[in-house]
């Protein structure tokens, strides 16, 4: 009887171990928070598992697992979902039910995954995407893209790029009832990336003639140059997206090779020669006072050029939005921007918001002071609503 009271309490102090993260006292839910993380770090540890035993790769694992939240494209009293291609690439459709006497606005969605997960199949992405048409009485496009690591960058970018081209058109506008002049684009995280990407890629298009009006950009990523952000020494093993795994995120997205991955764990991964981008992404200079919070600059450790020359993707505006310059800057359309305190990527954001607005863009940013990364989607959560409402509440006003 000792013995096994003993074992159990090894069992459960190891238990509790495992599942309690201290968190900051703003988190609201906090046990939920660690439930859900929870979850994520078991999936993850799998998938790490199945690589180490040279079953599968750990990203292909992490996939499987999350296809599992996938729902099939269901209409309801509300809404008439569909799923069909625009240019080859699979998108999903929300239509509103409810006549309306005029053309409806537009909008582009785009999910997030880290570019080698997630669909627009996903219960919680399709949550969102039905929720917008209703309210918003538009029209969605959810798009889906190919996904890493079968298809590294400039994949993805292209997949999204195509199909917003393709539902630009007057004649697919036309088909779906769309007011051209009420057309808008959204992502977050890896989505945020693709959606920041594509909406530069449009201004410089000849053959785009109708142009979007608003960009969302929630918890984006938008550069891989400096991963030495005041963001990232803060939130570095915090819940759901520690830096370890943005790394892996962001080297997965241009290759397998583990060699760009270490580089850029240790931020030693851009060659001299390209040292004159490093001004776009200088956090010493583009971000608020607040967020320096007695932070230090450290100037670049160069790379060996040989990574770049194998894998540029990493120096390429169409992966990194941020490394654009200010004549491209300036032309895009009214932005909103979401930044979560307790987030790696947060600070990208935030230079982002400093850039356009340097650049003369209409910019307004929704810092969450208790938000982490993945809020929005996270069914369930008190804080995902406040984020979701404060969302479609610009979009309404701005779209």
């Amino acid at each position: 009887m000792g013995r096994k009271m003993i074992l159990l309490l090894i069992v459960g102090a190891l238990g509790a171990y495992y599942v309690y993260t201290p968190l900051p006292d703003n988190i609201e839910e906090p046990w939920k928070l660690m439930w859900v993380t929870m979850c994520l770090k078991t999936i993850t540890h799998l998938g790490h598992f199945a690589e180490l035993l040279g079953i599968s790769n750990s990203m292909d694992v992490t996939g499987f697992f999350m296809s599992i939240q996938e729902v099939p494209p269901t209409s309801d009293e509300n809404v008439t979902v569909m799923e069909t291609t625009f240019s080859n690439v699979p998108v999903r459709i929300y239509l509103p039910k409810r006549k309306s006497e005029t053309l409806r606005r537009g909008l582009f969605y785009v999910h997030g995954g880290g570019w080698c997960m997630g669909s627009a199949a996903f219960f919680d992405i399709d949550f969102l995407s039905r929720r917008t048409a209703v309210i918003l009485d538009a029209v969605v496009i959810s798009t889906n893209y190919r996904l890493a690591p079968e298809h590294h960058f400039p994949s993805q970018f292209e997949d999204v790029y195509n199909a917003l081209k393709w539902f630009l058109t007057q004649d697919v506008l036309d088909k779906y009832s769309v007011d051209p002049e009420r057309i808008g684009i959204s992502g977050e995280s890896a989505g945020g990336n693709l959606a920041a990407a594509v909406t530069q890629q449009l201004i410089d298009d000849p053959d785009v003639k109708i142009k979007l009006k608003t960009q969302s950009l929630i918890y984006p990523a938008l550069q891989s140059l400096d991963l030495d952000l005041p963001s990232y020494r803060e939130n570095s093993n915090f819940l759901g997206l520690t830096k370890s795994f943005v790394v892996k995120l962001w080297s997965g997205y241009f290759t397998t090779d583990r060699s760009l991955e270490k580089a850029m764990f240790f931020n030693q991964h851009v060659p001299v020669e390209s040292s004159h981008l490093f001004r776009f992404v200088n956090w010493s200079s583009l971000l608020p006072e607040k967020f320096k919070k007695g932070h230090f600059y450290n100037s670049p450790t160069y790379g060996n050029s040989k990574l770049a020359k194998k894998y540029p993707g990493f120096l390429d505006v169409r992966a990194a939005p941020l490394l654009a310059d200010d004549n491209r800057l300036r032309n895009l359309p009214l932005t909103y921007v979401i930044t979560c305190q307790y987030d790696v990527l947060r600070d990208d954001g935030i230079m982002y918001v400093t850039r356009l607005q340097n650049a003369g863009v209409r910019v307004t940013h929704n810092h969450i002071e208790d938000g982490f990364h993945g809020a929005l989607v996270y069914r369930g959560f008190k804080i995902g609503y406040r984020i979701e409402n404060q969302y479609l509440s610009w979009l309404s006003e701005n779209l």
